[in-house]
């Protein structure tokens, strides 16, 4: 027993240099990781020092928010096209958007000149039934100002399912105010323009977009065209933006058989996630014809991909937009939100159909010009195609990457660069906007003209004519729109047609 204790100081010393060792390794460790720690996260504190400064020393009163906003959009910006941020005043609109229902007034508008100016009242919508149209201005809720200096929140148009609101609307060329009532209900924006048969076997179905209720909506107007006697289906995608990534998987389940690949997504880790089809889709057996053009993107490419990858139906059209990147939509705790683009996706045979966006958003977003400049709109032997990016079908069938779905079969664009412009203009409200500021300034003759002198004999003037080119150039100073007066008066004077109410009868 003796012999051991000798050992003891030894044993102790070892130990005692172990822990002398091992401390030294980590804090060493612990130093260099909060050296780590401090230098990425510099710039950060520079950026919220900053703003405390400017809030709180700052000789202005200054809104702070509008700073954060306007520095999150710059860091935005500086990713891809599609990571964007939504600020909380548009947020509650987005979501909607992308649900597919919602619970208010039921109506389009955008602020002008201090007011709330209708663009249009939903179809079937709470507004729509009491009466609302575009070109109305809403200047009261309950009594209470929503312009001026004691104007009170737009929220105030929301609220429960049921509940009342009595709108203070000022109509184009009216001087008085008319007290509307509108009982707020649930307002459904639907994906489906149009369903119905074009022959005795093809029936036709129209999706504007894809939201969380497009696949009710489109398993219902299939059962329908079936029960009509459709074997083959014509799904238009023309024109449609894209939107919810598992509305577009469903639809392609739709038509294609259990376990077929419907698309893969890859992380910035690359990990992969694939999208199979199931056993459940209606028309598996069926001939399909997929419609497409240049402003289809995202999920509608996704569908388009899908099919035309597992040699399923014909796409016909002309070359869509691109977009091959998966957006998550993430709450930052104010009320705002940011998009961001979190993997890329692929199609069944691999292609990644994302187009270059490193020459900035403008380029990206109007690369159409581009497309019409080069002659692609009218050829299919302009389209500029990447062997390296080639892929084959399991058919054989020859497909590439690298922008967009190239159709099967193409069809010309009837338009040229300015009535694709007129086509971006319209699809984006420009033309609505520019009515209803003409109809707020000059709406009262209209009012006045009988609506069958109005249908028969009014014309466009020069002078609209003038206003509507300089409108136009706010948003694209290149353009000069000539030798399509007919054309652009005829736009003009439709959405007259409908905005303008003949002998209106106030609702009080």
């Amino acid at each position: 027993m003796k012999k051991s204790y000798l050992y003891y100081p030894l044993f102790l010393g070892i130990i005692f240099a172990i822990g002398i060792w091992l401390g030294s390794v980590l804090n060493e460790n612990s130093i260099g990781n909060d050296y780590i720690a401090t230098s990425s996260s510099l710039k950060k504190r520079k950026l919220n020092r900053l703003i405390d400064l400017i809030d709180q020393r700052y000789v202005d009163q200054v809104n702070t928010d509008s700073i954060v906003d306007v520095t999150v959009n710059e860091i935005m910006q500086n990713l891809d096209p599609h990571s964007v941020y939504i600020p909380s005043s548009e947020l509650e609109d987005v979501d909607n958007n992308m649900r597919g229902d919602f619970v208010g007034i039921g109506i389009r508008f955008f602020v002008n000149q201090d007011s709330i100016s209708v663009l249009r009242a939903i179809e079937d919508g709470p507004s729509y039934k009491a009466g609302i149209k575009g070109g109305d201005k809403i200047l009261y809720a309950d009594g209470k100002p929503l312009f001026g200096e004691n104007a009170i929140s737009t929220n105030v148009l929301k609220g429960e399912e049921g509940s009342k609101i009595v709108l203070g609307i000022l109509r184009p060329g009216d001087e008085e105010v008319i007290n509307i009532p509108v009982v707020r209900g649930n307002v459904a924006i639907k994906s489906i323009d149009a369903s119905y048969m074009l022959t005795n076997k093809l029936g036709y179905i129209k999706i504007n977009r894809f939201a969380e209720s497009t696949e009710d909506e489109f398993k219902k107007a299939i059962k329908e065209l079936k029960r009509a006697g459709a074997t083959q289906i014509a799904l238009d995608l023309r024109d449609n933006p894209g939107g919810v990534l598992s509305a577009a998987v469903e639809i392609a389940d739709e038509f294609l058989k259990e376990d077929q690949l419907i698309l893969f997504q890859k992380d910035r880790n690359d990990k992969r996630k694939d999208s199979y089809a199931t056993d459940r889709g209606s028309y598996e057996d069926s001939d399909v014809y997929i419609l497409i053009n240049e402003n289809s993107a995202s999920a509608s490419e996704v569908v388009a991909g899908a099919l035309q990858d597992n040699d399923k139906g014909t796409i016909i059209g002309r070359r869509s937009f691109g977009k091959g990147l998966v957006q998550q939509e993430i709450k930052l705790g104010d009320g705002s939100a940011v998009r961001l683009t979190i993997a890329r996706y692929y199609t069944p045979t691999g292609r990644s159909i994302q187009r270059p966006y490193e020459n900035g958003n403008e380029d990206y977003f109007k690369e159409y010009i581009d497309r019409y400049s080069n002659g692609e709109l009218q050829s299919e032997d302009n389209i500029q195609v990447n062997d390296s990016l080639k892929r084959i079908t399991p058919g054989g069938k020859i497909v590439y990457g690298g922008g967009g779905i190239i159709p099967d079969v193409f069809v010309p664009s009837p338009d040229g660069y300015i009535l694709q412009t007129l086509n971006y203009f319209g699809r984006t409200g420009f033309a609505d906007q520019f009515v209803n500021r003409y109809l707020q300034d000059h709406g009262k003759f209209m009012r006045d003209m009988p609506q069958e002198e109005f249908l028969n004999s009014y014309e466009v003037t020069e002078e609209m004519m003038k206003e509507f080119i300089e409108y136009a150039q706010l948003y694209n100073t290149s353009i000069k729109l000539p030798g399509y007066r007919e054309e652009i008066a005829l736009i003009i004077k439709l959405l007259f047609r409908f905005k303008i109410s003949w002998n209106p009868t106030p609702i009080y």
